[in-house]
């Protein structure tokens, strides 16, 4: 008998009692892995999103003609236009993403008019909805969360522009008036996440956490002892999903080596409060967390809601992006120097996870292909955003429920025809990983003659 078939026999023959009804679903997953089944495979997605804007240009390839904005800086064509980016060279905002450029998808065109505001569209960035009157529904990195679950549904870490603010309530909702914090002290996220495997008051507090699975002791006994190793260590990160909030760290001990191993090391970046170390250090949790499969979603926040902007003396920009989102200039550089050195730099940070998620193994492929990363800015267009387009970039198919990048789309202008908003781009996610829904946020009365439900075709595989 073969090892996998093994596997499949044990899994199915597991007889339970109290615990059915919660390891039940379980032990299928758990049955599908070992079938090999690809679909089973665990799909993730990022958010990344950097405050001041994102200029519609950085996404345009070097030597492409865009085509003429039409009044009030929109884009004025009728019908989707598309282009192979494999002989394109990328803008050089985005230069650093290159050796992902097959992966690609830069869309231009959505539109986010409802979450209009002077600057930062806040909970409206994500969740469709206007941007001065708080969390009004869930935003869209949760509702992935509840559709992607993992130990922890969501992971949310940030930047702010003072080290002293550790968190940030502007972007991420669970509902109608529920906000969901940002944490923006790397070291703070580093012990809450990988207590387990700290020194000190790190690992004292993770093993005062205890366990309230004891009414399915037998039947989880029972079961675990039943499974391969591989199985196991899946079994114990899909028991997290039972636990309340407060008891979430006790099993996180059950991957202990694999914390330890894939644990970010705890050095300057994580205490120096460089606005780049800060921010590098957040880049390293999130490849961590998604690595060792504490969560599946995670928003990276890097300035934006309110006000809140970063300078980067580190890249030769010691003045905050208001500053330059005003057209000054700083140290030879203008403002365009300044934004392009900015995106360059994120696009570098992005590049890095990329790569760290596509070195880990993963059925027959990697972590990367079974992951979309989506980059955008939380003022869509400008630092005094229109918002009759919001420029995205895409890196990833999310295991092939998207169509392969390589691709640069101009989506049709607003208020024609076929012209799609942020929230059908956000639907397409949600249809993406088998959670569909007709609408999400709030309809832009702008668009009152035009069909508001439903996905983006061009870009759902």
């Amino acid at each position: 008998m073969s090892i996998k078939s093994s596997r499949r026999d044990v899994i199915k023959d597991i007889t339970l009692g109290a615990g059915a009804t919660l390891l039940s679903p379980v032990l299928l997953q758990l049955a599908a892995h070992a079938r090999g089944d690809a679909s089973a495979i665990r799909k993730r997605i990022v958010f990344v999103v950097q405050g001041n804007g994102m200029n519609p240009n950085h996404l345009v390839p070097i030597g492409v003609k865009r085509r003429p904005d039409g009044k009030d800086g929109k884009p004025n064509n009728d019908n989707v236009i598309e282009l192979d980016l494999k002989d394109l060279e990328l803008n050089a905002a985005l230069n650093p993403l290159s050796p992902f450029k097959d992966r690609l998808t830069l869309i231009q065109g959505l539109s986010g008019r409802i979450a209009l505001s002077d600057h930062s569209a806040n909970h409206g960035a994500l969740g469709c909805y206007p941007a001065n009157k708080g969390p009004m529904a869930q935003t869209i990195d949760l509702a992935l969360g509840e559709a992607l679950p993992g130990i922890m549904p969501h992971l949310g870490l940030g930047l702010m522009n003072k080290p002293d603010m550790m968190m940030n309530y502007n972007f991420s909702a669970s509902g109608a008036g529920k906000a969901v914090p940002i944490q923006c002290s790397p070291e703070l996220a580093f012990k809450a996440l990988f207590g387990s495997v700290a020194e000190g008051s790190g690992k004292d507090a993770f093993d005062r956490k205890t366990n309230l699975l004891d009414f399915m002791a037998e039947d989880v006994k029972k079961s675990r002892n039943a499974l391969a190793t591989e199985e196991k260590h899946k079994f114990d990160q899909y028991l997290e999903a039972f636990e309340s909030l407060r008891d979430r760290q006790a099993k996180v001990d059950s991957i202990r080596d694999s914390l330890k191993s894939n644990a970010p090391k705890l050095d300057h970046r994580f205490k120096n409060p460089t606005e780049t170390n800060r921010l590098e250090a957040q880049f390293e949790i999130a490849a961590a967390s998604l690595i060792v499969g504490l969560t599946n979603v995670v928003t990276l926040v890097s300035g934006g809601g309110g006000q809140h902007y970063i300078s980067y003396p580190e890249l030769g920009i010691p003045v905050d992006g208001h500053h330059y989102g005003h057209g000054g200039g700083v140290e030879g550089k203008n403002y365009e120097d300044c934004f392009r050195t900015v995106r360059q730099y994120h696009a570098k940070l992005i590049a890095g996870l990329a790569s760290k998620l596509n070195a880990v193994k993963e059925g027959d492929g990697t972590m990367l292909d079974n992951t979309l990363i989506v980059y955008l800015s939380d003022s869509g267009d400008a630092h005094h955003p229109n918002l009759y387009e919001w420029p995205v970039v895409m890196l990833g198919n999310l295991g092939g429920k998207l169509k392969k990048g390589g691709r640069y789309l101009q989506l049709p202008q607003y208020q024609s025809a076929k012209h799609r908003t942020m929230a059908n781009f956000y639907l397409t996610l949600l249809e993406a990983v088998a959670k569909p829904r007709k609408k999400f946020g709030i309809m832009d009365p702008g668009l009152k003659d035009i069909d508001q439900t439903g996905i983006v075709s061009n870009l759902l595989a």
